[in-house]
């Protein structure tokens, strides 16, 4: 009998230890992610139903807003509502009670529920009423530079950011396709849960925010990367010079790398940047060498994610190990080309244009320019626009060359269809085949040159007709409407 009681105790402290190690788990090690999941709806049981702040862009466009709920059979007596329907979904997110909340929904939750106790109760009194102080939010987001963004790519698959480059503030940032959230914020819950179907099951994939939550190899964006490493630790200079070719031959395989069209260049390394010679920058990643190469792409911002204040934030781009190409040393040729293993979100490569444009450093990216209570009284800001440098990715000699070497691909070389009259554009565009003579087509750029204000990235999905000139005819003249809508509403 007391061998039994023992092992009936032994078994029961067994069982409180597993229990009390779950609950740690789940109170301690997971918490955060399981209250930041979109899937969490304990916010919105809390908050549904309530008024909550508008969201408006810089130049006061409102994009979400809390309406009385019409249908008087709803226990609910408000509801959200998106006057620019897909516009802003990426970026403001949806509210519903079914499926949670995202982007700045979710992101700035407390502020525009009214629960952020710094101004809730900022006197003793209020402790003993029954109130809610909304937040309304402004954007860094203009509306006339997101509209023109959104107009110029289209309905093509893709993405556009544009950022101010000494800031961070996002000036523009769309994905195609986009969603309208308004379904998804009712309160006809069966309603709700087909709209979310739907979405969940196209295969365009319109509720993925490409800007900031999809990777694609770079391409010949990623040459600016390569060339500021290079220059940064003294492997070559504007001056060096690669032989002019048609292909390179390769360690450790027959196989070698091979210019678009099987074209042959090469020249110093400014030439071979102007025309985006592939033969020249693979070369030029075999003599940086697997660490140095690794290194440069992480000092600008590869297998990290950009502190991006829109929930859930953007992915972290990716580089491969430095032990990877210890077993695989053609994949650092490939590497330095933007091919291979090598991937990158749309605000990555925006941010790396601001870096190269700010002297090296990268500006923290953000949307939120300030937020400011609800009362009676008046407004008054609770929380202003936080300017800092993310990283600094290389130096300022470096990223002042790299300048140089992007205004001569405007103006003599693939990007010629990003140049705006009067204004000096840098820019590198980038052609990252895919499968069946497809490329994604990219270009990165920042103007103007002598002092530059603004940077953007553009990426069109999946083109057909791949040459080394697709990311200058497609994605080019899409960067130049983004840099001269947004230098315009700068003046």
């Amino acid at each position: 009998m007391t061998r039994q009681i023992r092992r009936l105790g032994l078994a029961l402290i067994a069982l409180f230890v597993v229990m009390f190690a779950q609950m740690t788990n789940l109170q301690v090690l997971q918490a955060n992610r399981l209250a930041h999941h979109p899937g969490n709806t304990r916010d919105a049981v809390r908050d549904f139903g309530s008024p909550r702040g508008s969201i408006f862009t810089a130049d006061g466009r409102e994009i979400a807003r809390s309406v009385p709920n019409t249908d008087h059979r709803s226990k609910f007596a408000w509801t959200r509502e998106y006057p620019a329907r897909g516009l802003y979904s990426h970026i403001s997110g949806y509210f519903s009670f079914t499926f949670g909340s995202t982007g700045l929904e979710r992101t700035y939750n407390s502020l525009l529920a009214g629960r952020k106790v710094a101004f809730t109760f900022k006197r003793a009194a209020d402790l003993l009423k029954d109130r809610t102080v909304t937040a309304d939010l402004t954007l860094t987001i203009d509306d006339r530079v997101q509209r023109v963004a959104a107009e110029a790519l289209g309905a093509r698959r893709g993405s556009v950011v544009a950022l101010d480059v000494k800031s961070g503030a996002v000036l523009a940032m769309v994905s195609f396709p986009r969603f309208d959230p308004n379904p998804l914020a009712g309160v006809d819950q069966k309603a709700v849960q087909a709209a979310f179907k739907g979405l969940s099951q196209d295969p365009a994939k319109p509720l993925l925010a490409r800007a900031y939550r999809e990777l694609y190899p770079p391409g010949s964006t990623f040459k600016t990367i390569t060339t500021a490493t290079a220059l940064s630790t003294g492997t070559a200079t504007a001056a060096t010079t690669y032989p002019v070719i048609s292909e390179l031959p390769l360690p450790l395989t027959n196989r070698p790398l091979r210019n678009f069209g099987g074209k042959a260049c090469g020249g110093t390394l400014a030439a071979s940047f102007t025309v985006s010679c592939n033969t020249s920058f693979a070369r030029l990643g075999l003599d940086l060498g697997a660490q140095a190469l690794h290194d440069g792409a992480v000092g600008f911002g590869f297998t990290a994610r950009p502190p991006l204040d829109v929930s859930p934030g953007p992915v972290a781009s990716r580089f491969p190990a430095v032990d990877f190409f210890t077993r695989n040393t053609p994949a650092l040729a490939q590497s330095a080309i933007g091919q291979g293993e090598v991937a990158a979100t749309p605000l990555e490569m925006a941010l790396v244009a601001a870096g190269i444009a700010n002297g090296g450093k990268i500006p923290t990216p953000h949307v939120l320019k300030e937020a400011r209570e609800r009362r009676a009284s008046g407004a008054a800001q609770i929380q202003g626009e936080s300017r800092s440098t993310w990283i600094t990715a290389t130096t300022p000699a470096a990223a002042a060359q790299v300048r140089d070497f992007m205004v001569d691909v405007v103006a003599n070389g693939t990007g010629r269809r990003a140049a705006i009259a009067g204004v000096t554009v840098a820019a590198k565009t980038g052609t990252a085949q895919t499968a069946n003579n497809r490329a994604h087509a990219w270009t990165i750029a920042f103007a103007p040159a002598e002092d530059p204000q603004v940077a953007v990235a553009v990426i069109v999905e999946d083109q057909p007709e791949v040459s080394s000139a697709t990311g200058g005819r497609v994605a080019a003249p899409v960067a130049r409407a983004v840099l001269q809508e947004g230098l315009a509403v700068r003046r």
